[in-house]
Order: C-alpha cells, then structure tokens, then sequence
C-alpha cells in the first residue's frame, strides 16, 4: 500500500488544509436523521484541529442541479459537527466567492469552517475536466494542503476529490486508512469461513461484486429483491415480485461458477408475500416453490425472506469467521417486512471476527432497527464505493491518494 497518510503532510500547525469529508446525511424538513458519517469524519478533523491547523470542511450534501436549493444546505450539518465537536464550527453560505474566502481568512489555528455544498455549483460534477480543474482551483485557494477522507466519494472522478488532490500537497484521512484496511482484509487475507450476505433490490447492481468475490468466499447468501431473478432462473414463478428478466442467463452462469469452485450460493427457502407494496398490505409466509399460491396469485409481491430463511441465513452468519453483508434482505421501513434484515443484522453482530455492513442502505437499515455502530466490527461509509473495491474496479479518488 502506498497510499499517502496525514504524516506525510508534516507539520500542519498554522496551515489552512481542506479537508474532503462525506457529510452527506438523510435529512426531514431540516433535521437530520442519521448522524454516522458526521461521526465518521470527527477522528480525522480532531487530529488535525489538535495538531493547529486551519480546517476548512468541504462536502456535498444530496443532488442539487449544480446551483443552490435551500432543502440540500450543510446548514444543520454545521451545528451537529459543532456539537460533536464540542467547538464552533463557522459556516459559510457559499461555497466559493467573497464570504467564503472571508471565514477562512479569519479563522485561527484550532479552528473549523464549513463551507456549503460543493453541488451548488456546476463545476463539481461537470462531465468537461476543464470545468472541474477550474473549480478545483478556486477550492485550492483556500489551503495550504487538502486531505480527502470522504470515502463515500473515492470512486467518483469530480473536482473535491480527484482535481483538487492534484492541485495541492494531499493525503488521505484517518477514515480513507480505516476503510481500505477492512476491505483489504475482505479480499487479500479473509478468515475462513468467510460469508458474503448481499440483498438489496438488484441483482445487476451487484454482479460485479459476485464475480469478483466467488473465488473467495465460503458461502453466498442471497436476499432482498435481487433473490427472485435468482430463484426465477431455477425455474421458480415469482408472481409481481421484483425481477431482472434481461440477468436470467447471467445468473445461472455465477451458479454454474459457483458449483465449479466449490464455493455454497444459499437461497431463500420461504419468503414473506404481500399483496400489495404497503405497510398495510396483506401478507402470507410461503415457500419459494409456491409464491403464487396467495389469494393474490400472480399479483402478489414477495417483499421479505421469510422467517425459516432469516433463521438459516442467521445461523450460517454467526459461524463464519469473516461476514460481509450489504443490502437490506427486505423492505426494512415497513415493519412487517423487517424481520429478516433484522435476523441478518442480529446475527452480525455476534461475529466471533470480523463483521463488516457494507454501507448505503445496509447502514441505513441497522441504525434504523436500533443496533449500535459498536456491535459491529465495521460500518463503511461508502456503500458504492465499497461495492466497485470489491469488484476490483480502479478508484480514481484513491488513485490520486498514490494507492496501487
């Protein structure tokens, strides 16, 4: 590994650095509702506010159309870090431009500013590299170093994370160090017997990751809505359940594969049918061979692995030695369709070894169903950026970091 670390940025006492962080948080009617990558970004601020440094926070908070709306401001981010922080945190309400330069021109050394949401100008995520290397220089002006360690973003090529590292001397954060050494484990050195949970709603959001991982891993366990084109390509009627017509073939080729390498894709046995998609909907527990046997035959959607399943998928978690799960095994926010994310995140969290949630919705879904971050041995930040490390694929935001 050689990827550059905040020592190699030497003394930052005086120093303005801009720190990239992933502050982007769910938020409802200005509150935020889930404050993990807050959390995630305070061990790195803290050492450099510690060592005097200048800090300049810089994050992108939803997908505004490159030009300001109110309900994507970093305004409460600002106050929640102040909070965490246990210090002010000065925030700017642009994010380049007079006000700006102004806050950061008056902080002190062992003081915080956050400037508003990089999106609110096109030049972050514009397809045109001038536009991003021009807007990466304004950003540039305002320190004399840039640390990137928002780890959610490492795989995307936009100007915070790939243009301006080159524009300044730059380092990854503590978070950046955290996240490669845990998925470094998950494909170079696992534990066996290592298991991989994936669900969510698409199998095709996740091939890469299955044809990356079967030479791996011990055993594959499939859920969410992606386990019907699974159980569709055995030759299974799914009824209204989600389906990827056009990933049949693909999918009996990874079982194929995974016959070949000795390697156990384990399916659902029963499944949770609702007649409708709906926290009041109707539903029945059935078996995979017979979905459509509801009163709402062909109509009927399955929205959960059902209760003999979540007991299996759980009892083949706790005995492995290495889990990596990411996407929820049902529709998590309706409560008759938890049960089974909530069995998988149960049985996660009594890993004898290393157990890792795989960010995004999976992230979302623990904290939601009440499970502390600290009965896991590992929550990433960076749901697709974890899923693209997986597959193998080059991270441009690593690369610029001097990571091989």
């Amino acid at each position: 590994m050689t990827l550059r670390t905040l020592d190699s940025l030497g003394d930052v006492s005086g120093k303005s650095v801009i720190v990239r962080c992933d502050l982007n948080v769910p938020l409802e009617e200005g509150r935020i509702t889930d404050d993990g990558r807050i959390r995630a970004s305070l061990p790195t601020l803290t050492r450099l506010l510690d060592q005097g440094a200048r800090v300049v926070v810089i994050s992108h908070l939803g997908r505004p159309k490159g030009e300001p709306e109110a309900k994507y401001s970093l305004a409460p981010v600002a106050a929640r870090l102040g909070e965490l922080l246990g210090r002010e945190v000065a925030f700017s309400p642009e994010t380049v431009g007079d006000a700006a330069t102004s806050i950061v021109e008056s902080l002190r050394g062992g003081e915080i500013a956050l400037l508003e949401n990089l999106r609110f100008s096109p030049g972050e995520t514009s397809k045109d590299e001038a536009e991003r290397v021009a807007f990466a220089a304004r950003l540039a002006e305002f320190g004399d170093a840039f640390v990137s360690d928002g780890f959610g973003v490492v795989h995307r090529r936009q100007a915070s994370v790939y243009e301006l590292a080159k524009a300044l001397p730059s380092a990854a954060g503590l978070l950046i160090e955290a996240e490669l050494d845990v998925l470094d484990r998950l494909t170079a050195r696992p534990e066996k017997p290592y298991t991989v949970v994936l669900g969510g709603s698409k199998v095709s959001d996740k091939l890469g990751v299955i044809g990356h991982l079967l030479p791996r891993v011990t055993s594959l366990l499939i859920g969410g809505g992606m386990m019907f084109t699974f159980l569709a390509a055995l030759g299974h009627r799914v009824g209204g359940s989600l389906l990827e017509e056009d990933q049949l073939d693909t999918v009996r080729g990874y079982l194929q594969e995974a016959e070949r390498l000795g390697v156990e894709i384990v399916l659902p046995t029963d499944a949770v049918v609702a007649s409708h998609f709906g926290g009041d909907a109707e539903h029945e527990v059935r078996r995979v061979d017979e979905l459509e046997a509801t009163p709402w035959g062909e109509k009927g959607m399955g929205l959960d692995i059902g209760p003999e399943t979540a007991a299996a998928f759980a009892e083949r978690v706790r005995s492995s030695r290495t889990v990596f799960w990411n996407g929820p095994m049902g529709v998590f926010e309706l409560g008759p369709f938890a049960g089974g994310t909530k069995a998988v995140a149960e049985a996660l969290s009594q890993v004898e070894g290393l157990s890792v949630v795989g960010g995004g919705d999976s992230a979302a879904a623990v904290r939601a169903l009440g499970f502390d971050d600290d009965r896991f041995g590992h929550i990433s930040t960076g749901g697709g950026a974890s899923l693209e490390f997986l597959e193998g694929a080059s991270l441009p935001g690593l690369e610029v970091l001097g990571w091989q």
